[in-house]
Parts: structure tokens; sequence; C-alpha cells
């Protein structure tokens, strides 16, 4: 990271662009002073429970990478208030709108972290998350970009590190091309087993699904979601 503030993309981060519009100056106001209260500190050992992060007592521990808007980790976090919640976004305006949306929601279970969640993953104890979610990651089109795809046999072993057993491994998309390549990758893993029994079960979305702007913007442009889960074994 250049500083607390701004990270800095690496070469092959599996993220695109750091910034889009300029921030309001009350959400500007957010980065700066809100964000360091609730982000994780990676310079400090990793506690040998996550669930030592939070502000109140949890019973659990997920993860949200590249939560976009901040649709669903609001909505879970809320849903979900004896869970702990860690969400991923590397994107400032995106960031920018959560802290927006948690002034009028508060949400004591929920800590954030602004940069390359691999960092992330590798600093966090081994069997600490009770679940994973990756939800519309940018999908990386073009043949040669696809290095940069967030699942991989390598970030996989960095999820198997750090999911508890019977954790779930939730992966939602609307890319046919990225769906079929995460179904290889993980059937090509030995940490996850697909939990799709019937033909439905992967157009079906999870229980309490409360949508996303991506997903949205995908059915309109007739684009049809495929909602993936799998288990740590």
């Amino acid at each position: 990271m250049a500083n607390d503030d701004h990270p800095t993309r690496l070469r092959e981060a599996f993220f695109g662009r750091l910034k889009g519009p300029k921030l309001r100056p009350h959400q500007a106001a957010l980065i700066a002073d809100r964000l360091p209260e609730l982000r994780v500190d990676l310079a400090q050992p990793a506690p040998a429970d996550p669930a030592a992060l939070f502000a109140v007592p949890v019973e659990a521990v997920r993860l949200e990478i590249g939560f976009g808007g901040g649709e669903h980790l609001l909505h879970r976090s809320g849903e979900q208030p004896s869970v702990g919640f860690i969400g991923v976004e590397p994107f400032v305006n995106g960031m920018a709108k959560l802290l927006s949306a948690l002034d009028d929601a508060p949400r004591p279970n929920l800590r954030l972290y602004d940069d390359d969640a691999t960092r992330l993953l590798d600093w966090l104890p081994e069997a600490s998350l009770a679940g994973v979610d990756l939800l519309y990651p940018d999908p990386w089109p073009k043949k040669r970009h696809f290095k940069r795809r967030f699942v991989s046999h390598r970030n996989l072993d960095r999820l198997a590190r750090v999911m508890k057993p019977g954790a779930q491994f939730r992966f939602a998309s609307d890319i046919d091309t990225y769906v079929d390549w995460t179904l290889i990758h993980c059937r090509d893993h030995p940490a996850f087993e697909w939990t799709a029994t019937t033909a439905a079960d992967w157009h079906t979305p999870y229980p309490g699904w409360p949508g996303t702007r991506y997903e949205a913007k995908a059915i309109r442009e007739g684009r049809r979601p495929a909602y993936l889960t799998f288990v740590r074994r």
C-alpha cells in the first residue's frame, strides 16, 4: 500500500480500477475518518480466533470478497447479528457507498478491508472462517486476462487453509465462461465439493438472497445468473 487510505493496485491484482467519480465531501470524510476504525489492520498479529476482531460477541466469522456497493454485505450482517462479517472491497467508491449506508444502519458485527483479498487470506489463521462469498467478481473475459480471475488453484488453496471443514464457498456470476471456469477449478481441487443435486440448483438464488445491482443489470441484459455452492471437505 502506498498509504493507509489509498491501496496500490498490484500488477496482477484480481480487481480493476480503484476509483470512479470524485467522492462527495461526506463520502471522502467517511473514507478518511470512519474506514480506519473499521479496517482490519494486517500490521497487527492475527488473532487466534477472528471473532476477536469484532466489537460484539460473534459465534462465527464469514468473509465477502469484493462486495461492490455493499448491498449483500449490509443485508447479511443485519440478518445475522450473531455472525461477524469481514468485507473486502478495494474500489474506493464502493467502500464509500457502504460506509454511507452504515451511517443509517450501523453494524457492530462488520469489519472492512480495502486492499487485495489475498493479503487478508494469508493473514487470517487456519480453519477460522465459517464461509466465504465471491459474488459477481470481475470476470476478466479476455483470455489473456484469465490469470487475473480470483478463482485459481492458488487462491482455492488460500480459501481451503482458512475455511473450517463444512464451511461454504459461494460463487455467483452471470458470465458463463467464469461459471464453467469455477466449476472446473473447484472440481479439480481436493478441498472442495460442489453441493448441487439437481439441474435447477445452480440457478436458484441462495436462501434470503437480497439481489444486487450487478445481478439486476445482468438480468436486464438477458444473462442468467448462476449460484454455486462448494463445501470445504
